[in-house]
C-alpha cells in the first residue's frame, strides 16, 4: 500500500525533494548541449532518470555523514550541498571549479560538504568508504559512510573485499548500488551469475534490501531504515535500489544495444512526473507551483553555464599544486 506523502516529510521538504530531481535533470541536459558545443571535453556520464536515488537517499542521511560515489556523480554533488554553477565550472575545467577545474566531471570532491569524491575506476570508491567508516569510529565520530556504486561494480574484487571487511570489523558502511541493469552495454544478467544484486550479501552476513528506485519516497523510507541501523548498531548494510538512466552509459554511447519497448516503458516510469502526480494528487503543491519550480530550476542552471563560461581558466603555474594533500 503507497503511503501517504506527509506521513513521510513535512510539505515543504516534499517540495524541496521535487526541486532537486528537476535541478539535476536540468544541470544533466545542459551537461549533454555544453558537451555537443565543445565546451565540457572527456568523459560525460550523465544521470537522467536516476534522480530519485540521489535525492532520497541523501535526504535520509545527516549533514556529517561521509558520502561516496563513482562517475556518475553531478546530481550526488549537487543534491548534497554543492553549488551548480561550481559543478559546471569544474565539468568545463575552469578555475572556480569545485576542485579548480582538475577533476573534470568523474572527480568531483568537497570534504566541507562530507562529500568525499566521485571515483572514475569502477568499484573504486568501495574500500576508501570502508577507509572512512574506519576512521569515524577510531575517532568516536558519529558519523556513517554512505558509498553509491552501480552494478557494474558488484563483480569487481573491490566490492567482495569492502563488504568482507566491513561485516569483519564491524563498520558503519552503507553500501547503495544504483542497479539500471546495465555496465555500459552488458546486461546485468549476461555477466552475473546471480543478477539479484541485494542476495550477494549473504556471504557477509550483512543485510540488505532492494527499493523501487524510481519513486524518491520508496528510497527516502528505505535509506532512512539502512542509515539507522548501521548508526545504531555500527555495522554495514546494503540497499539495491532498482533505476534506469534514460541516456546511453556516456555521451558517446548511443545505447543500440537497448530496445525501444525497454526504454519507453522505463520513462513512463519516470521518477519526476510520478512525484509531482502524486503531490498534486494530496494537496500539497499546485501545478502552477511545479511550474514556478521547474522554471527557477531551469534559470538556475542557464546561471550556472554563464559562470562557467565567463570563468577564468587555471594559471599554468598551478599545474603542480594539489598534486598532494
Amino acid at each position: 500500500m503507497e503511503v501517504r506523502l506527509r506521513a513521510v516529510l513535512a510539505d515543504k521538504e516534499l517540495i524541496r525533494l521535487y526541486r532537486q530531481m528537476v535541478l539535476s535533470r536540468e544541470f544533466e541536459d545542459a551537461c549533454a548541449e555544453q558537451y555537443t558545443k565543445g565546451n565540457i571535453t572527456g568523459f560525460l556520464h550523465l544521470y537522467t532518470g536516476q534522480e530519485a536515488v540521489a535525492v532520497g537517499a541523501t535526504a535520509a542521511l545527516g549533514r556529517d555523514d561521509y558520502i561516496l560515489s563513482a562517475y556518475r556523480e553531478h546530481a550526488q554533488a549537487i543534491v548534497r550541498g554543492a553549488e551548480p554553477r561550481r559543478v559546471m565550472a569544474e565539468l568545463f575545467g575552469k578555475a572556480t571549479g569545485m576542485c579548480k577545474g582538475k577533476g573534470g566531471s568523474m572527480h568531483l570532491f568537497d570534504p566541507e560538504l562530507s562529500f568525499m569524491g566521485g571515483y572514475a575506476i569502477v568499484g573504486g570508491q568501495l574500500p576508501i568508504a570502508v577507509g572512512l567508516a574506519l576512521s569515524a569510529v577510531q575517532r568516536g565520530e558519529n558519523r556513517i559512510t554512505a558509498c553509491f556504486f552501480g552494478d557494474g561494480a558488484v563483480n569487481q574484487g573491490t566490492f567482495h573485499e569492502s563488504l568482507n571487511w566491513a561485516r569483519l570489523w564491524e563498520l558503519p558502511v552503507l553500501f547503495i548500488c544504483e542497479n539500471n541493469f546495465y555496465g555500459i552495454g552488458t546486461e546485468m544478467h549476461r555477466s552475473s551469475a546471480l543478477a539479484s544484486i541485494h542476495k550477494r550479501t549473504c556471504g557477509y552476513d550483512i543485510p540488505s534490501e532492494k527499493v523501487d528506485g524510481m519513486d524518491v519516497i520508496a528510497v527516502l523510507r528505505a535509506i532512512r531504515h539502512a542509515a539507522d541501523k548501521v548508526r545504531e548498531e555500527q555495522r554495514p548494510y546494503f540497499v539495491e535500489a532498482v533505476t534506469y538512466r534514460f541516456r546511453g552509459h556516456s555521451m558517446s554511447d548511443p545505447a543500440k544495444y537497448r530496445s525501444a519497448a525497454e526504454h519507453e516503458m522505463w520513462k513512463a516510469r519516470d521518477p519526476i512526473p510520478s512525484f509531482a502526480k502524486r503531490l498534486i494528487e494530496e494537496v500539497i503543491v499546485t501545478e502552477s507551483e511545479l511550474a514556478e519550480i521547474r522554471k527557477e530550476c531551469s534559470e538556475e542552471v542557464s546561471e550556472a553555464v554563464r559562470f562557467a563560461e565567463e570563468s577564468p581558466w587555471p594559471e599554468d603555474d598551478e599545474v603542480y599544486e594539489d598534486v598532494y594533500v
